[in-house]
């Protein structure tokens, strides 16, 4: 399944949950969410009132920080892969 985001939005595979130090793996529920992920696709950018179209700030394969509850989770077949559509507003920065 390809998803190919539109206006200024950002298709993101989140990273995966690490364990512990200790090397422990907590279960799903007692460990927060990452909030960084690689950057799958990029929409065209967003349209300014004049017509013309805003150059999106980050590109596919750029690794980026997002806030918390940003995005909308995608389903996919893949099954320890989790995705996120979500607005560029959301994404917090760029890791390089």
């Amino acid at each position: 399944m390809d998803i190919k985001p539109l206006g200024n939005r950002v298709l993101v595979k989140r990273s995966q949950m690490k364990t512990t130090k200790g090397g422990i793996l907590l279960p799903e529920t007692a460990q927060e969410k990452p909030k960084q992920g690689e950057v799958v696709a990029v929409g065209p950018g967003k349209m300014n009132e004049d017509g013309s179209i805003e150059k999106m700030n980050v590109t596919v394969g750029d690794t980026v920080l997002f806030t918390t509850y940003g995005g909308t989770e995608v389903k996919t077949e893949e099954k320890d892969v989790e995705y996120l559509i979500m607005s560029e507003d959301d994404i917090l920065g760029v890791l390089v």
